[in-house]
């Protein structure tokens, strides 16, 4: 028979041990829980639709993490020209970047599909097309091997044209150098409107202007607005293609670093706030084009066949670039089915 003797004190070990890993882990849990971590959000714009959804998007992870997560808010470029926000958003210098997805082409082609011509006509139907299921799933599932998790998708406005000559033709695009956004969608679409391409982060558009060495930029009347372009020029042609859409980048080692109740507040709030923001979007638009004229900027319309001239022109350059590599031909039927999908729902 074995001996029992020291059994008692053994088992007492045992249960002191386990009382104290119990505690470790614990205190393990609490620690975690106490941790703050630092939400940089970076922007291109100030007083624009990516900065201000950057704003509503902080103050509520603020909020719903107890202040667990605190965040910080960078417009105007304050962390770098949009090239250096996406590589700091890759590598973890910048936890969240709010800037238009084609910007983000370098890291997978298909972030540009949201920038083809004539996707959608209206602020209204952008907003329904950035909601849509499948375009969520595609766009925010972009980018995950190259270090970015994707919160959110939503319209900011759309391009006019800023140039130190008047645009009042159709003919009068012809030969000018314009800054465009990164994309090949984009290039395509201006080369053949005569325009000579010159793909250029935000930052660097208002010197080139003053300097000459643009002849005009592609965006949208808010920077025009509020970073102070009128100093380079006071023309804007209001042809409203293609549409400037917005997505909210993650620095996805970031993420993954949150303890699962934090992941969920921020995945909750960036889906909510990309909804508020859309009010606020078409607000903002309003007060951009109401502050330029006021800064004695002068808006432009091309004559209403022009304008219809221009749209034929540029009606198939989504099909034609994306015609010859499969996943950005499929990205890119997935976004014109969902502009379609929208523009009925807003006829019904």
């Amino acid at each position: 028979m074995k001996s029992t003797k020291g059994r008692p004190i053994a088992h007492a070990m045992v249960a002191v041990g386990a009382l104290l890993a119990s505690l470790v882990l614990s205190l393990g849990v609490v620690q975690a829980q106490d941790k703050a971590y630092v939400m940089k959000i970076s922007a291109p714009t100030l007083h624009d639709v990516p900065d201000t959804f950057g704003a509503m998007f902080g103050a509520a992870v603020e909020k719903d993490s107890g202040g667990r997560i605190k965040a910080e808010v960078y417009p105007a470029s304050q962390l770098g020209a949009i090239p250096r926000q996406i590589e700091g958003t890759q590598f973890g210098s910048i936890q969240v970047s709010v800037i238009p997805p084609e910007f983000f082409v370098g890291v997978d082609q298909r972030f540009e599909v949201m920038a083809a011509p004539g996707l959608v006509n209206s602020m209204i139907q952008g907003e329904k097309v950035a909601a849509d299921p499948a375009v969520l799933k595609l766009m925010l599932s972009l980018g995950a091997n190259k270090g970015l998790h994707g919160v959110a998708l939503m319209m900011g406005e759309p391009s006019d044209v800023i140039s130190k000559t008047p645009i009042r033709h159709l003919a009068d695009f012809k030969g000018k150098k314009l800054r465009t956004f990164a994309s090949k969608f984009q290039s395509e679409a201006w080369g053949r409107l005569g325009v000579t391409p010159v793909a250029m982060s935000l930052g660097d558009v208002l010197p080139a202007l003053q300097q000459g060495a643009i002849d005009g930029a592609v965006a949208g009347v808010g920077p025009f607005a509020h970073l102070h372009f009128i100093d380079a020029s006071k023309y804007v042609t209001m042809i409203n293609q293609p549409a400037i859409f917005l997505v909210a980048e993650m620095n996805k080692k970031w993420y993954d670093s949150l303890p699962p109740d934090l992941q969920k507040i921020i995945d909750k709030d960036a889906a909510e706030q990309s909804v508020a923001i859309r009010s606020v979007a078409i607000e903002i638009r309003k007060k951009s084009e109401a502050t330029w004229t006021a800064a004695g900027g002068e808006q432009i319309t091309l004559p209403p066949d022009e304008q219809a001239e221009m749209m034929k022109t540029l009606s198939s350059v989504g099909a034609d670039v994306s015609k010859s590599d499969p996943q950005l031909a499929a990205a890119y039927q997935t976004v014109t089915d969902a502009a379609a999908r929208a523009a009925q729902t807003a006829s019904e």
